[in-house]
């Protein structure tokens, strides 16, 4: 087994520099990275200088980036000492987008395919690796975190974070890439179905066992529970979404 070094929080792999058009893309990723709960509810935007520099672009850009978010009504601004920018997103909770909204026939089918083939790939990599007791933790604490949600809207961002958790552990840039925007294209359509109790049940019995599994050093044991686990959330995407 190789060993993966400790990432220190979701923002650092998630967040990479923008290319081409600097404004929207950067727009794209910083919203993103609040829907699907990298950054939570409450939670301070690093210093302005440090998120340029992640980011790849000017410190004005991202003036700009932040009052679009701010319009859009996903972050706040605090002036004076103590301040910065604040998430205010709090999620949405599931089943009330519009269907119409939402994907359908080919447009739904891609997204559940490339995710089908990135997220257990991402799993067998990161039970392949020689996981330090702070990310061993981190992982459970990831998986804690969705069973013990408040409330739905809740539980969809710990859920995110949880595959995010695992994409990170995976070592790979380009899988967690690839995992980031596999889980933005899944929010999008989950918000537009209603919770049901038993799936969610039965997808946290399915996070116990993936996570079991990495934490188990047991690469295809991770890769085929997290297929059974992109497979039951397909078979409900495609039965109420079409």
């Amino acid at each position: 087994m190789s060993s993966v070094a400790r990432v220190a929080s979701l923002p650092e792999v998630v967040l990479r520099p923008a290319s081409g058009n600097a404004f929207e893309v950067t727009v794209e990723q910083l919203a993103t990275a609040i829907r699907l709960g990298v950054f939570t509810q409450g939670q301070v935007l690093p210093p302005e200088r440090d998120l340029a520099e992640r980011l790849g672009v000017s410190r004005n850009t991202l003036r700009e980036v932040i009052a679009a978010l701010r319009d859009s009504g996903l972050v706040t601004t605090r002036r004076g000492r103590g301040g910065g920018t604040v998430v205010t997103y709090a999620g949405v909770e599931p089943g009330s987008e519009p269907r119409a909204a939402a994907r359908t026939g080919a447009a739904l089918a891609d997204p559940l395919d490339f995710r089908y083939v990135v997220e257990p790939g991402a799993a067998a990599l990161a039970a392949g690796r020689t996981l330090a007791a702070d990310q061993r933790s981190w992982l459970l604490e990831s998986v804690r975190a969705v069973r013990n949600s408040p409330d739905n809207a809740a539980h969809r961002l710990a859920d995110s974070r949880l595959h995010l958790a695992i994409a990170t552990l995976s070592g790979s840039p380009m899988v967690i890439e690839s995992v980031t925007r596999a889980q933005a294209a899944l929010h999008e359509m989950l918000t537009a179905i209603p919770v049901l109790r038993r799936n969610i049940e039965h997808s946290n019995d399915q996070h116990d066992t993936i996570v079991a599994a990495i934490l188990g050093g047991d690469p295809n044991g991770a890769r085929a529970a997290m297929e059974e686990h992109c497979d039951a959330t397909a078979a409900l995407l495609r039965g109420l979404l079409g």
